[in-house]
């Protein structure tokens, strides 16, 4: 299996791969459950690598680790995942 920082810069970098619509699902540890969200909502902070980061409906910045993702999806079929 391909490692998720790997498959993020492809998404990101790789303009021929990079083209579709990517969903990210990462496990929230406050929900207990798997989020979804569009690869376009989130960011990567150039001096954190091992993270992203998204805002919320309210307008907070949340930063999620790399380990926490759980899967990947393109235009709707999942490429990546792990347990």
């Amino acid at each position: 299996m391909i490692p998720i920082q790997d498959l993020l810069h492809r998404i990101r970098w790789d303009q021929e791969f990079g083209q579709g619509e990517f969903v990210i699902g990462y496990y929230d540890r406050i929900e207990h459950e798997i989020i979804r969200v569009p690869f376009r909502e989130i960011a990567f902070p150039k001096d954190a690598p091992g993270v992203f980061e998204l805002i919320d409906c309210e307008g907070q910045t949340h930063t999620i680790p790399l380990h926490r993702v759980k899967s990947v999806y393109k235009d709707g079929k999942l490429i990546w995942h792990r347990d």
